[in-house]
């Protein structure tokens, strides 16, 4: 080793200039040896913390400061000639210029970028395309830290598709993965770092959206299946309905909650009221081809439900109660009636009691309604049971029983019709109707062919006036339950 450095140190003592930078020595028993120095210095001032005024000139400036420095872009020219990627020193009125070597780093000034010259060419430092690698932590104008090993501070910011022309296919992706489905992928807002939205893949593969006033109680607004693609509101939505791809049905109990989604036969997942329930199924859901059931758990319910809009779909929707034993659901409400189909609204009521107090009917279809019952028990009623009007259109569709007075069973006008064809209707103790059986007036029509009453009945078979018409098929006047014949007038039919 020794004998090594005494070689190298005897090479340098026999040249002239240094071998990396060429400043030049001073030679034993030199004169003026501070011209030599003087020199040296010079050219480590051009060269040490290189940095140059520009790169892209290939002929001298015309004006360059005193101590400026460039890089020859080639192909040099006039002053430049010959000189290409040397460093230009502009010193005392002209230019010295120095070969650089492989790794030597300058700065451009003008351009802001640190350039490596290569061997041939001055390059980025970093490389044309500057890579990092399996950084652990990155922060942008904040502290990354190890929860969050990327973070950003900043206003704006822009991902641009790599363009066909540079290469890319123009398309821009921005792909996240979590490693299983019981895992959470999402975008968490908020604000002043409390969230308040999440979007995202939470807990299973469904698309989900969700929003909190708190950061702790969270309410889902959207859920895409991912399955199927079908879209539901868990929340409800306004003004877009949630189409149905089952059956449905929705519960009603004595001691539900209207603040419950009523899917959930239980005190906690019951709806209240039977109205919620009607207000769900006609105003929020697109029924498609499949039925909705309002199913009403056993007790007494003082309000019953008007449907006032036609349904979304071609599917039916029933309010039913105990089939086994209608009398254990009884809806017996007072200012409204029972049930009510208006405005192209179809009903189908069955397996309950009905009574109303106050002047008020069992069953109504109005303005186009469509009401369908079966397995009804008809109680007391304060004026009707069931009643037609304005194109509103009534029709048993199974057998039911009468169990309490009214003032009519049956009562049309206005061009309401009540249809009840090929049933059994029972009565039970004999129940007393005010006005008639049959009540019709004002151009109403009730068709009542092919019916088996049993039991018996007080009051009048029927009253039948103002163009309005029973047929009973030729059934004769005392088909009709009753111990009082009926009456016809001003244009009134039977037959």
């Amino acid at each position: 080793m020794r004998r090594a450095r005494q070689a190298l140190f005897h090479t340098e003592k026999n040249m002239t200039n240094s071998l990396h930078l060429a400043l030049p020595y001073i030679a034993a028993a030199q004169a003026q040896k501070h011209v030599t120095h003087n020199e040296a210095l010079r050219i480590l001032d051009a060269l040490v913390m290189l940095a140059v005024d520009d790169r892209d000139l290939s002929s001298p400036p015309g004006a360059p400061a005193e101590g400026s420095r460039y890089l020859v872009k080639p192909a040099g020219s006039g002053g430049f000639a010959g000189k290409d990627n040397q460093i230009a020193h502009f010193r005392d009125g002209a230019f010295a210029f120095f070969a650089p070597q492989p790794g030597w780093i300058a700065y451009v000034i003008d351009e802001g970028v640190t350039l490596v010259f290569d061997g041939s060419n001055w390059v980025p430092l970093l490389g044309a395309a500057p890579q990092l690698q399996n950084v652990s932590r990155l922060g942008l104008a904040a502290t990354a830290d190890a929860i969050n090993p990327l973070s950003a501070r900043l206003n704006s910011a822009l991902f641009a598709a790599k363009t066909v022309a540079d290469g890319g296919n123009g398309d821009l992706r921005y792909t996240l993965s979590k490693e299983s489905v019981a895992k959470t992928l999402s975008l968490l807002f908020q604000n002043d770092f409390y969230s308040r939205a999440e979007i995202g893949l939470t807990g299973d593969d469904d698309f989900h959206v969700k929003v909190s006033d708190d950061g702790a109680t969270w309410r889902e607004g959207i859920v895409v299946a991912s399955d199927t693609g079908k879209v539901s509101f868990p929340q409800g939505a306004v003004g877009i309905r949630e189409k149905l791809t089952a059956a449905r049905t929705y519960y009603v109990r004595t001691d539900g909650s209207d603040a419950n989604d009523g899917l959930v036969n239980s005190a906690g997942g019951a709806f209240l009221t039977i109205q919620k329930a009607i207000d769900i199924v006609f105003g929020t859901l697109d029924l498609d081809a499949f039925n909705a059931t309002i199913q009403l758990g056993d007790g007494t319910y003082t309000v019953g439900g008007n449907a006032t809009a036609p349904r979304l779909g071609t599917g039916t929707v029933t309010i039913q109660g105990n089939a086994t034993h209608p009398q254990n659901v009884i809806v017996n409400a007072s200012s409204v009636g029972c049930f009510r189909a208006a405005s192209g609204a179809s009903l189908i009521v069955k397996d309950m009691e009905l009574r109303t107090t106050g002047g008020t009917n069992c069953l109504v279809a109005s303005v186009g309604g469509f009401m369908q019952f079966g397995n009804v028990r008809f109680g007391t009623s304060g004026s009707s049971h069931m009643r037609a009007e304005i194109g509103g259109l009534v029709e048993a569709i199974g057998n039911y029983s009468i169990v309490g007075n009214a003032g009519s069973h049956i009562n049309m006008g206005l061009c309401g019709v009540v249809r009840i064809s090929g049933r059994t209707v029972m009565q039970i103790g004999n129940p007393t109707f005010s006005g008639a059986f049959v009540l019709g007036t004002t151009a109403g029509m009730a068709v009542l062919n092919g019916n088996t009453f049993t039991g018996a009945a007080n009051g009048k078979r029927y009253d039948v006036t103002l163009n309005a018409g029973v047929n009973v098929t030729g059934a004769g006047v005392n088909y009709l339950p009753g111990d009082a014949a009926g009456t016809t007038a001003t244009g009134g039919q039977y037959g």
